[in-house]
């Protein structure tokens, strides 16, 4: 937001793309033009970076000392310098886009009551928008179950759709992708994804940021992105360049191919592993060498997607040949993948592996042949726990013995083989420890993969026409990615098997993984919660965290699509896949798991015959044609949005209430109570559930008060656009570990004052009635899980000035500063346990109150009022952080900016 557009300082190296039959594609900022042989050296995700701060270089947002920084990566990025980035573009979800529109909106209103032009607000970076409604899965196992899911989700989510149909005429920049359409990863790989951008004549990489944390996919078709908080993705489109930390490259080389039988999921959990053990945090993963031409660009997305589990910003694929051909069977005309490979070729980031390899230096490398990866499962409470299939019943039988914790149980001997019989409409049924209740193939990682999704049909097929049948009373789901996966299933005439076993599918979205699995049976549901039975769910999913999948399965295993089915028709964990026979099928035969697994032959064969370009035309031509019920939301045109007082959806939140002009300068904390005094791992899910909203909850009391039937509750996920119901959402999670509770498990603290044991939102709200602030202590890792835009805003509300922790997940950090709250840093060795604090304390942190005295990550110190007082780590990490903090939080910062840029 430059007062004047300054002229671009490498105007020098902007060149002409020629056509190969004459004339020219445009221009580009050309790297090789530079002539620096450092370039040569750069990993391919490093490149990117530095075509985008070239383009964008104005000595203002983005200095020519940065580019000479990204240059010079090899050097700069082990002392984590920062540089700004400027993606080509931001994708928002439905549930992130509607905090992002209310925010907009809201900004239009500030503006205009600070007399200002309101409709300078709008997205000045291009913002793809995909309403992936997450689906609940209310009906399954029915041939109806698409429509009946989806109508209950057009009655629920009416008002939402409604209002992100006004933003998409309100605001220019922004196209809307209709409900009903798929899961937007998928949406992005298959049809939004530029790879290249041709913006008026000028040739650029497309780039995205986007809000969810498995936008990473995208890297898997070579294009640079990764997931950032809501509240950087609407500083982002509003043309703020995103500050990060110049990261290192891990080099991942791949050789050999997978044995047979081994799919993609077992790759990637492998990878997972390796990549959570070497430590890649805030760091790029880049994938390189020969075993690359075996992994078809579905496999290389699965990868991809998997980033945030095992830490890195992103896992890397360069564009090269199975790229272009994904780009042709996608359906992008001929002429697009034309332009796309001229470009990258000149501007050196094409990887052509006919060609000798220049070597590329990297931080740090790893290496795994193909041939050495085995069938594996991960849980029971985390993505990387990897299990080998050959050891899953010891590793059961180990997790059932163990003390509580990630790999335990605890359940006692005596009673580890107890079986409980019940009846399931009509017919005697049983569960044991290790039982599955739900089995869903669903999630974005594994539903846009022809290779597992047709697998998991043969699966099916082979134990139909064996006379397997899945148990009635497990809760079976299939929640395709996209349109196109129905498209390729039916035509491999796979889809009959798949229903034979009850895995109808259920609707095109985010299901079980985000907790969407809907009620389980009353019967099954009583079983487990009267007996105390450890239930299991088997999904195809990427996230496994405890209390996500649903309430009542205490052990939740990734796995793919095919083993979904193969440990459905087993319908436990507890069993050896070598050894013990899955069930019984006809004339009584023992049937094994080595009789209903593909080849992967067999598997190729029906993905060569089944997956064409027409079904993925077809299908994306439909989605800009929107659907009747979308056609049908009608919409007011104005530019400024009419609150409506009375909504549960959408509601204007205070963010800009008694803004001046001035900013507010920095603010310490004066003898704030501890609300909450937390261990190791707290994830964003724990501080801001999307799940459902439990009937005794402060949300729950709330939306009864204002008319609302339990029914028609919906997800918190759903109500990100109404602040009241989020501020009482906000650590809400019924599996919240607080050490102020001294061992009891849910969503309440203690008011220290009073000893009274209430709702966090409660004791919360008696704070701040009394004047008083509050601060969060924590342990290490905090914050981790989905990036979560109300983890951060949530806190803010509930008058959190500043979190302690030993050490903080990168998002939610930088989501934390956003919205105006303090992020510190325990010293090395320190936490809240060595330095003797209970939590009923009270504290003091001590800033500065000139912003100019404070400087990123200097020490601070917290004085307690028990004579104690000790050092913390201030995490703003750059300038541009700090400043944030000077107007009290990202939104008023880009306002003034605004107001001031046009006087």
């Amino acid at each position: 937001m430059a007062t004047v557009a300054t002229e671009n300082v490498f105007k020098d190296v902007l060149t002409s793309l020629p056509k190969a039959g004459g004339g020219e594609y445009g221009k580009y900022y050309s790297l090789p033009a530079l002539n620096d042989p450092r370039i040569d050296r750069l990993p391919y995700s490093i490149r990117i970076l530095l075509e985008s701060a070239i383009r964008n270089c104005d000595n203002f947002q983005v200095t020519k000392n940065d580019v000479e920084k990204i240059i010079d990566w090899e050097n700069t990025s082990p002392r984590l310098v920062e540089i700004p980035f400027k993606p080509a573009r931001v994708l928002l979800q439905d549930f992130t886009g509607v905090p992002a529109v209310v925010d907009l909106a809201c900004m239009r209103d500030a503006m205009n009551k600070l007399g200002s032009d309101s409709n300078k607000i709008n997205p000045l970076v291009p913002v793809d928008l995909v309403i992936d409604h997450s689906v609940q899965v209310d009906v399954a196992r029915s041939e109806n179950a698409v429509q009946a899911n989806m109508e209950f989700e057009f009655q629920r989510n009416k008002e939402r759709f409604g209002f992100l149909k006004w933003g998409s005429t309100a605001f220019r920049n922004m196209l809307v992708v209709p409900p009903g359409s798929g899961i937007v990863h998928q949406v992005n790989l298959e049809y939004l994804g530029r790879v290249v951008f041709n913006t008026d004549g000028l040739l650029y990489p497309d780039s995205v940021v986007g809000t969810d944390s498995h936008t990473t996919m995208i890297d898997g078709l070579g294009v640079a992105g990764w997931g950032v908080g809501g509240i950087e993705a609407e500083a982002t489109m509003l043309g703020q360049p995103m500050s990060m930390v110049l990261p290192g490259v891990v080099g991942f080389k791949l050789a050999g191919k997978l044995r047979n039988g081994v799919t993609a999921t077992d790759l990637v959990l492998t990878v997972t592993q390796m990549l959570r053990k070497h430590g890649v945090v805030g760091k790029f993963v880049e994938f390189y060498g020969e075993g690359m031409g075996e992994l078809s660009l579905a496999d290389r997305a699965t990868i991809a997607n998997m980033s945030p589990e095992y830490g890195a910003t992103m896992g890397f694929f360069p564009v090269d040949h199975v790229t272009m051909q994904y780009l042709k069977l996608t359906g992008r005309s001929d002429e697009t993948v034309s332009m796309i490979e001229a470009y990258l070729r000149a501007n050196k980031m094409f990887v052509d592996y006919n060609e000798p390899q220049k070597e590329r230096i990297y931080s740090s490398y790893l290496e795994l042949d193909l041939a050495d990866v085995e069938p594996c499962i991960s849980g029971p409470k985390r993505p990387h726990d990897r299990v080998p299939l050959r050891e899953m019943k010891a590793d059961w039988h180990s997790c059932l013995d163990s003390k509580v914790g990630f790999k335990g149980f605890a359940v006692p001997k005596e009673s580890q083989e107890k079986i409980v019989k019940f009846d399931f409409h009509g017919q005697p049924a049983e569960l044991k420890h290790g039982n599955l209740v739900i089995a869903a193939i669903t999630s974005c990682t594994n539903t846009s993969n022809p290779n597992v999704m047709l697998g998991s049909g043969l699966v099916a097929k082979k134990a139909c026409e064996l006379g397997l049948q899945v148990k009635p009373w497990i809760k079976t789901s299939l929640a395709p990615g996209s349109g196109v996966v129905t498209k390729y299933l039916l035509k491999s005439g796979l889809q009959e098997y798949l229903n034979q076993q009850g895995f109808n599918i259920v609707g095109y979205g985010c299901t079980t993984c985000i907790g969407n699995s809907g009620d389980l049976d009353e019967s099954v549901a009583a079983a487990i919660s009267d007996n105390d039975i450890v239930a299991a769910a088997v999904l195809s999913g990427n996230r496994n965290f405890e209390g996500r999948v649903h309430p009542l399965t205490r052990a939740n295993y990734l796995a793919s699509p095919p083993l979904v089915v193969a440990y459905a028709l087993a319908g436990t964990v507890d069993i050896d896949f070598e050894k013990e026979p899955i069930g019984t099928g006809k004339h009584g035969k023992s049937i094994y798991f080595k009789d209903i697994w593909p080849s992967t032959e067999e598997i190729a064969q029906v993905v060569q015959s089944s997956v064409l370009p027409e079904m993925f035309k077809s299908t994306y031509e439909a989605i800009t044609k929107g659907n009747p019920m979308w056609n049908q939301l009608t919409v007011p045109e104005t530019t400024l949005y009419s609150w409506d007082p009375n909504s549960t959806y959408i509601h204007e939140p205070p963010y800009f209430e008694d803004m001046t002009m001035a900013p507010p300068g920095p603010h310490g904390v004066k003898n704030a109570y501890c609300l909450l005094n937390f261990g190791d791992s707290i994830t964003t899910d724990h501080i801001s559930p999307a799940g459902s909203i439990h009937k005794d909850s402060p949300a729950a009391k709330y939306l009864i008060e204002h008319g609302v039937d339990r029914r028609d509750f919906n997800s918190y996920g759903s109500r990100r656009g109404n602040d009241e119901i989020m501020a009482r959402g906000t650590f809400a999670n019924i599996r919240l570990v607080n050490k102020l509770l001294k061992g009891e498990v849910g969503p309440k603290t203690i008011h220290i004052p009073t000893g009274d044991k209430l709702y966090v939102f409660e004791v919360a709200t008696r704070y701040k009635a009394d004047g008083h602030d509050t601060i969060v202590l924590a342990g290490a890792e905090y914050g981790s899980g989905s990036s979560r835009d109300w983890a951060a805003k949530g806190p803010m509300l509930l008058g959190v000035k500043a979190v302690i922790a030993k050490s903080f997940e990168r998002i939610h950090r930088s989501n934390l500063v956003g919205m105006g709250i303090i992020p510190l840093c325990f010293k090395p060795g320190e936490d809240a346990e060595t330095l003797g604090l209970t939590g009923h304390e009270r504290y003091t942190i001590d800033i500065p109150s000139s912003i100019t005295d404070i400087r990123p990550g200097q020490d601070i110190t917290v004085v307690v009022d028990n004579g104690k007082s000790f050092t913390c780590t201030l995490r703003f990490d750059t300038e541009v952080e700090l400043a944030y903090f000077n107007h009290g939080g990202i939104l008023p910062f880009v306002i003034r900016h605004l107001i001031n840029s046009h006087h």
